[in-house]
Parts: C-alpha cells; structure tokens; sequence
C-alpha cells in the first residue's frame, strides 16, 4: 500500500508533502506524489516544475520514505483523476492541502478538495499551510 498526496507549487501543497512524507514514515509505506495538468493546457499555475518534483521526492527519500511521482494528465474532472490514481495505487490514505475560498468563489469554481474529501473511498487527510485561516 502507499500515501497519494496530491502536490502543487503552494503552500497548501507544501503543507500537503509534509504530512504525506510523514504518514508515510509513520506507517512505513511509500509515498505517490501526484501533480497533474489539464490535457492540452499550455499553462497551468498548478504544473509543478520538474526540479521541484524532484525536490519533493528527495525530501521524502532524505526522511527515509521511498517516493515516486506521476504528473497524469486530466482530460475532464481533476478530482475523479485524482481519485482513479488513488485505487489504481491501492492507497491507504489519500494527503491533499486546503487553501482559503470565498463562498462565491466555491459556488463559481467549486472545489476539488471538496470533491475528494466527499467522494473517497479511503480516508483522506486534509491539511492547510501555517497560518492560514478558515
């Protein structure tokens, strides 16, 4: 089994990869980074450089967890994707990072995490970045 923690360049993402890396330690298990794009986007704020990837996974290795990282491409719905590489990964926990969003701005976008934490069929631990407010 492993941790799918879902990462993108933000504090809330940050937050995310450091308790996915420590769940991971704790149960000792292996760590799924996933950050993914919208197919055919050409830019997307929440594509993550590959040095940074690669950052991600040296944390995790650095505190003894084996990490790996997939960037799957979505095509229509980023939480169904991300929930489909949850059951492919047979994970044991699902690590996503919360940020701020106004009641208008969630009725508008509406919300991914909203979305995950709903529809999961394995827990989920949600975390927000320090000092943020809800």
């Amino acid at each position: 089994m492993s941790i799918v923690v879902g990462f993108v360049p933000t504090p809330a993402g940050e937050a995310a990869l450091t308790a996915g890396i420590a769940e991971a330690r704790l149960r000792n298990e292996d760590l799924l980074i996933v950050n993914s794009a919208r197919e055919g986007a050409l830019v997307d704020k929440s594509v993550a450089p590959e040095e940074l990837l690669a950052q991600a996974a040296r944390r995790a290795t650095e505190a003894g967890v084996k990490a790996s990282v997939i960037q799957p491409p979505y095509q229509h719905d980023l939480a169904d994707e991300f929930l489909d590489v949850a059951r492919d990964a047979d994970a044991s926990l699902i690590v996503i990072g919360l940020r701020h969003r106004t009641q208008v701005g969630k009725f508008i976008l509406g919300s991914h995490a909203q979305r995950i934490l709903m529809q999961a069929d394995r827990p989920v631990l949600a975390v927000k970045a320090d000092g943020g407010n809800f």
